[in-house]
């Protein structure tokens, strides 16, 4: 499972909606946890590895960041409920949020990091594997994540939300990473 980099058409695709929970759902979303721990990540979505569904996997385990979260009305250790399969998201944002710059990096843009704003307090509404219902009230990283996450679910990549300063910053860098994208599909016979 390759993780697909930034210049491949299947980034700027939208998922489409998720219908059938059965078990082939159940191993991509387990390979694509398998794929984000390889890389290093906390999140990867569905268009990352090659499909174009509502799909994305979420796990701030191992983060040392500080986030607030609530869990189908409970706060439950992460342990018990991270890795989390995110199916067919719709996210909200939460009363009071206020927009705040962070710095983000992607496992499609490796190397690549910039500052993108968004809301620090969101509601998702998600599904899981089985087509179970579930909500999450979230702050700070995993917040971020989210959003980052189901951005991907829409075609939309983390450098779209940068401010045109910040865009420009890392533009040699992202032309670089066009050129190996490139290049790369050339040797595929």
């Amino acid at each position: 499972m390759p993780i697909y980099y930034y210049d491949e058409a299947i980034l700027r695709r939208k998922g489409e909606t998720v219908t059938r929970f059965d078990k082939e759902l159940a191993r991509l979303a387990e390979g694509m946890i398998a794929k984000m721990h390889e890389a290093e990540g906390i999140g990867l979505a569905a268009q990352q590895v090659g499909y174009a569904l509502q799909l994305c996997v979420v796990d701030l385990r191992e983060s040392s960041a500080d986030y607030n979260y609530e869990y189908n009305g409970a706060r439950p250790p992460k342990e018990l409920f991270m890795p989390l399969i995110v199916i067919n998201p719709k996210i909200s944002i939460a009363e009071g949020a206020v927009e705040s710059p962070f710095e983000e990096g992607c496992l499609s843009f490796p190397g690549i990091r910039g500052e993108v704003i968004r809301p620090d307090r969101i509601i998702v509404n998600f599904q899981d594997e089985r087509g179970n219902k579930h909500i999450i009230k979230c702050d700070g990283l995993l917040a971020r994540c989210f959003q980052h996450e189901y951005d991907h679910l829409q075609g939309i990549l983390f450098t779209d939300r940068m401010l045109k300063p910040m865009r420009a910053l890392i533009e040699p860098e992202i032309k670089a990473l066009v050129k190996l994208t490139r290049e790369s599909k050339k040797k595929i016979p």
